[in-house]
C-alpha cells in the first residue's frame, strides 16, 4: 500500500473527565480531579496518525461554538487536515462525559454525539468521494448514522480502498454487524466483540475464538482488545496474543484509539500484522500514562522505545 493519506470519518468531541481520588460512592460525590480535553474516536485516531507523521484527513462535524473552535485548532495544530469538518451555526459541539475510578479506569460515561453527527450525512460523504479515490485507507467509527456508514463503506469499496472500522461502543456496535464481510480491519474491545459475535466472551481463549469467528464472517484482520490483559488478533492465516505492557494508568481514555492508529500506520507502511499490533500496544501504553486523551509526544521513535518483543 502506498503511504498516501488516511481518511478518517466519525466523531470529534470535547471530553470532560472526572477522576476520583478515592473509591466512588453512588449517590454522593468524592474528591478528585476534573479536566477538559479533546476526544471522539475518529478525531483521536486522526490526531495519533498525524503525530506519527502520516498524512491524515478528518471528516466530522462540530458546532459553531467555542468548543468547536478549540477542537479544530487542537486537531489542526497536530497536523490533521480539518478543512472538511462541518462547522454548523446554532449547533453545539459533541461532548463526552466520563467518570474514572481511582485507578484511572472508566466507571461511567455519557456521550452527546448524535445531534452534531447527524450532519455527516451520506450525501456529504458522497460529495467528498475524491478523498476516497486517493486514500491508502479509510477508518470509520460507528458514531456515523447507519446510512452514512453504509455510504462510506460502499464508496471505499468502489475505489478499492481498504476499510477499517472501530465499533466504538456496545450501543453502536450493532450498526457494524451487516458490514463485516469485506472489512480490512475491525478493532472491537471485548464487550463490543460480544455484541458482534452474538454471545458473551470471557477470557483470552474465548477472545481468540471470537477473533477467528469474525474472520470467518469476512473480516480481514480482527483485533480484540482485552484492557489490561492485552489483545488477541486473527487473520485468515495467522493468530496471536500480545500482552499489555504493565504501567501506572493516569487515564484509560483514548488508549484503544491510539492502538488503532498505530496498527493502521504499521499496515499502511507495509509492516507485518504481528509487528503492527505490537506498535499498537506500545501506543496504547503511552496514552494510558498520559492525562490527555491523545499523548502529545506520540511518535514512532517513542513506540519503538518500548515495543513488546
Amino acid at each position: 500500500m502506498q503511504a498516501s493519506h488516511i481518511l478518517v470519518i466519525g466523531a470529534a468531541s470535547v471530553d470532560v473527565k472526572g477522576r476520583a481520588a478515592k473509591p466512588l460512592q453512588l449517590g454522593t460525590s468524592v474528591p478528585g480531579d476534573i479536566t477538559l480535553t479533546f476526544g471522539g474516536v475518529a478525531r483521536n485516531v486522526a490526531e495519533n496518525l498525524a503525530r506519527l507523521g502520516h498524512p491524515t484527513i478528518l471528516i466530522s462535524a462540530v458546532g459553531d461554538d467555542a468548543f468547536g473552535a478549540q477542537i479544530l485548532k487542537r486537531t489542526g495544530d497536530a497536523g490533521v487536515d480539518v478543512s472538511r469538518v462541518i462547522v454548523q451555526p446554532g449547533q453545539h459541539s459533541a461532548v463526552y462525559l466520563i467518570i474514572l475510578d481511582e485507578r484511572g479506569s472508566r466507571a461511567f460515561a455519557v456521550d452527546e454525539m448524535a445531534p452534531v453527527m447527524r450532519l455527516v450525512t451520506a450525501e456529504y460523504i458522497l460529495s467528498h468521494r475524491s478523498l476516497f479515490q486517493d486514500a491508502a485507507m479509510v477508518l470509520l467509527d460507528a458514531n456515523l448514522s447507519p446510512r452514512a456508514l453504509s455510504a462510506a463503506i460502499r464508496t471505499a469499496r468502489r475505489y478499492g480502498v481498504p476499510v477499517a472500522v472501530d465499533p466504538t461502543s456496545t450501543t453502536l456496535a450493532p450498526r457494524v454487524k451487516r458490514h463485516l464481510s469485506g472489512l480490512f480491519l475491525l478493532r472491537p474491545n471485548l464487550s463490543e466483540a460480544a455484541v458482534l459475535c452474538g454471545h458473551p466472551i470471557e477470557g483470552r481463549a474465548a477472545a481468540m475464538e471470537a477473533a477467528q469467528k469474525l474472520v470467518t464472517r469476512g473480516v480481514g484482520t480482527a483485533i480484540i482488545t482485552l484492557a489490561e490483559e492485552g489483545l488477541c488478533y486473527a487473520t485468515s492465516s495467522q493468530r496471536g496474543y500480545i500482552p499489555a505492557i504493565r504501567c501506572e494508568v493516569a487515564d484509560s481514555t483514548g488508549g484503544g484509539d491510539a492502538l488503532t492508529a498505530a496498527v493502521l500506520y504499521g499496515l499502511v507502511h507495509g509492516f507485518p500484522i504481528d509487528e503492527a499490533v505490537r506498535l499498537g500496544v506500545s501506543a496504547a501504553t503511552l496514552t494510558l500514562r498520559c492525562t490527555e486523551t491523545v499523548c502529545q509526544d506520540m511518535s514512532l521513535e517513542r513506540l519503538y522505545d518500548q515495543l513488546v518483543i
